[in-house]
């Protein structure tokens, strides 16, 4: 473990946040030998405390600080205090998400290029390419022991992906599989292999999902170069007199103020956290918030596409049982315009138990149709929709106007509205889906309105002109050479694959430019 550094320590690397980024982006540093803090809002908890209990595992890991939901989507109607399930502990939605590890897809880092402009989406390309980011995949798909990639196999079919996989090829699809996910499907790196728990949105009690908890981060304070301290909520970066980033502010565990000077900060607190920091963080100096001379700050909040669709046969199924994320279909992947949408979706099994199924499967509904659907459970499987949805300028991340946190600083309204070219993917989903469940004898299929948002993406982006975006190719941002982000909030759109494999390539790409410019003693 590293020793404690001095809050005075001006020459560390502060990063707030331990997901995939923070996390990440912690121990590629730590193992060039610079020294790094880690500000984490939530606490640690290992994963052999995870609890394998839905409601209980929520309370414990979530997010649950107050925040708003605002525009046309049905969340602001359904779930306006939680646009987002994400986690607030030490690993961060690392700890959540399910391990489905996907590359982005040559076109989807040039959409403006491949889709034209779309009417009403404010669509720019990447400043990179899938050549550029290449390489960093393959290191992360090491790093994060991803299966089907570098001879690991796939992991095993469960019940849900067997009725999903039938489904599927009598549909005539033909990227079928239990997909690349970050989950040992053998021993590797020290940690078991999956035992087909089913609760990996619960943190995987195994360790055999990877996560930034028992991997990066102890690998970090292995080297005596990372210190994570838990339970540190950032409020405020502050500057010099040059406007370069020199300390940051943060309420410990006992809700006292401390401030962490820093020779770089990186943000890495997720799409909604960070660019309220950002705004938050306002001075004379950047009177509109830090890294926003663009404006676009909190603009341009993508969250994919996603809906379910559930389905009841006349034998059990018991979709619970097994990886969560059990399988997946790429054929709708593709950039087809003549299905009526620009970009393309995954379709990928999902389970959720008992208790979230009555929580999510048609919010604010009860009633006979209703219950006969739980009556029938054990009957079902499942399925997610993820596609790429279009990045709006509306769709926003902004400051509340009245209501403040605990520390007296306004929090964050969620602010989205589907653009109609989201509209046309999801029915065309829910058609496809249907469709895929009819064919191998469902008695019922079940169109299943979005949960709360898990995949946060933009807020932050990634843009070769400054006024179009917030950072530039590296996660630097335009305004200030020695502030970067490091998370999901820097993507320039939002792809059709599940975003975490990409926010780890870029957390490694961004570690070797780091490196290489304090090397330079260019920041």
């Amino acid at each position: 473990m590293a020793a404690p550094y001095d809050l005075n320590d001006d020459s560390v690397v502060v990063i707030i946040g331990s997901g995939a980024g923070g996390g990440t982006l912690g121990n590629e540093l730590a193992q060039k030998g610079i020294d790094v803090v880690i500000l984490e809002a939530g606490p640690r908890i290992e994963y052999q405390d995870f609890i394998n209990d839905e409601w209980d595992a929520f309370s414990q890991l979530s997010w649950l600080d107050p925040r708003t939901a605002s525009g046309g989507w049905r969340l602001a109607k359904d779930f306006p205090g939680l646009p987002a399930w994400i986690v607030k502990a030490v690993g961060g939605t690392t700890t959540h998400w399910a391990g489905a590890s996907l590359r982005f897809q040559e076109h989807e880092f040039k959409p403006r290029t491949h889709y034209s402009a779309v009417d009403g989406a404010n669509l720019i390309d990447w400043p990179i390419t899938l050549a550029d980011l290449a390489p960093y995949y393959a290191k992360a798909e090491d790093k994060m022991g991803v299966t089907r990639t570098n001879g690991i196999p796939g992991l095993p079919g469960n019940n849900n992906y067997k009725v999903f996989e039938a489904g599927a090829k009598k549909l005539g699809y033909k990227e079928v599989s239990t997909g690349r996910m970050a989950i040992n499907s053998e021993w590797r790196d020290d940690r078991m292999a999956c035992q087909q728990t089913g609760f990996c949105f619960q943190g995987c009690k195994w360790g055999a999902k990877w996560s930034t908890l028992y991997t990066e981060i102890p690998k970090g304070e292995a080297t005596g170069r990372l210190e994570v301290r838990p339970q540190s909520q950032v409020l405020k970066i502050e500057h010099d007199t040059d406007g370069k980033a020199s300390e940051v502010v943060y309420a410990d565990r006992d809700g006292d103020l401390q401030r962490q000077k820093a020779r770089i900060v990186c943000v890495a607190g997720n799409s909604i956290e960070s660019p309220r920091l950002l705004l938050n963080s306002a001075s004379n100096l950047f009177p509109d918030g830090l890294a926003n001379s663009s404006g676009q700050v909190g603009k341009n909040y993508m969250r994919h596409t996603t809906a379910s669709v559930y389905a009841i046969f006349d034998k059990p199924v018991r979709m619970w049982r097994g990886t969560t994320m059990a399988g997946i279909v790429q054929d709708e992947a593709r950039h087809d315009p003549s299905r009526g949408f620009v970009g393309g979706y995954e379709m990928e099994t999902l389970s959720l138990g008992l208790p979230f199924m009555a929580a999510f499967l048609n919010p604010g509904s009860w009633g006979r149709s209703f219950t006969t659907a739980l009556d029938h459970y054990e009957n079902m499987a499942g399925l997610w929709i993820v596609g790429e949805d279009m990045p709006q300028e509306q769709n926003a991340v902004k400051l509340h106007g009245e209501e403040k946190d605990e520390y007296g600083l306004p929090i964050p309204d969620v602010r989205f509205t589907d653009h109609p070219n989201d509209v046309a993917m999801r029915e065309h989903a829910f058609r496809q889906a249907s469709a895929l469940y009819d064919a191998v004898g469902a008695t019922r299929t079940m169109p299943t309105p979005p949960y709360p948002s898990t995949h946060n993406l933009g807020t932050n982006r990634m843009s070769e002109k400054p006024e179009e975006g917030v950072v530039n190719k590296w996660g630097q941002t335009h305004d200030i050479p020695n502030l970067f982000v490091s998370d999901g909030s820097q993507f320039t759109s939002g792809a059709a694959e599940n975003p975490t494999l990409t926010i780890v390539a870029l957390a490694v790409r961004q570690a070797e430019y780091i490196a290489d410019q304090m090397a330079k003693r260019e920041i």
